[in-house]
């Protein structure tokens, strides 16, 4: 199992009460220092998180500069970015732990596979194509969470503080042959894609990507997504 002090874990989180409740079990378990960045919750998701035992900092809202505060306060050699609405599978310790011993790893970033918590069709598809896409363009979005060395992160200028696009800007200076999937799968919520219908989602964040590879500013594609 990997020890609570390799690892800093970073979780921005706004609203998401429930969620956090359900995240920081498991979170708490693997690290000693689980940092909550709270971008302005109103639901009690602040209150909740320190109950657990995690610690919790305000940051302006907006993933990139979350990630990014997070990332500033944390104490430990390694970094895990894990979103609000992931869960780790249970094999998470192990599975980070070797990666974190191969010393070759210091210069890369691991990431896990994708899977909704939703078994319809429609949700093993969109998985299906997000693994594809993180396998064969080597771009896993922030969801799939991802483990990278302190030291790495830093050097490649860490997380930008854009409105939108922040996981692929940081996976785009990581670089595609310094990226590794990990043993076992993530679950991440589909709440956003049954509200907004999966097809529809779908095309929406694809269009998003198209327009930030053609050097739309983020701050535009922003007012797109919504």
């Amino acid at each position: 199992m990997v020890k609570p002090s390799d690892i800093s874990i970073i979780i921005p989180a706004l609203n998401c009460r429930a969620l956090i409740d359900q995240l920081l079990p498991s979170a708490l378990s693997l690290s000693n220092d689980v940092i909550v960045v709270d971008g302005g919750s109103t639901d009690g998701t602040e209150n909740a998180a320190t109950d657990l035992g995690a610690t919790v900092i305000q940051a302006d809202r907006g993933r990139g500069q979350q990630l990014a505060s997070g990332a500033d306060m944390a104490s430990n050699d390694w970094l895990l970015f894990l979103h609000s609405d992931t869960q780790l599978p249970a094999s998470a310790g192990d599975v980070m732990r070797r990666f974190i011993e191969a010393s070759e790893n210091l210069q890369k970033a691991g990431y896990f596979e994708l899977r909704f918590d939703d078994q319809s069709r429609r949700a093993r598809f969109i998985a299906g194509m997000a693994n594809w896409r993180s396998r064969t363009l080597g771009l896993p979005y922030g969801d799939q969470a991802l483990l990278i060395s302190r030291a790495f992160y830093e050097e490649i200028g860490g997380y930008k503080t854009i409105p939108l696009m922040e996981d692929v800007d940081l996976i785009r200076r990581i670089g595609r042959r310094n990226l590794c999937p990990l043993d076992g799968t993530v679950i991440t919520s589909a709440a956003k894609y049954r509200r907004d219908g999966w097809m529809r989602r779908s095309v929406r964040n694809l269009f998003c990507l198209s327009l930030y590879f053609l050097g739309i500013a983020p701050e535009k594609i922003a007012r797109i997504y919504g």
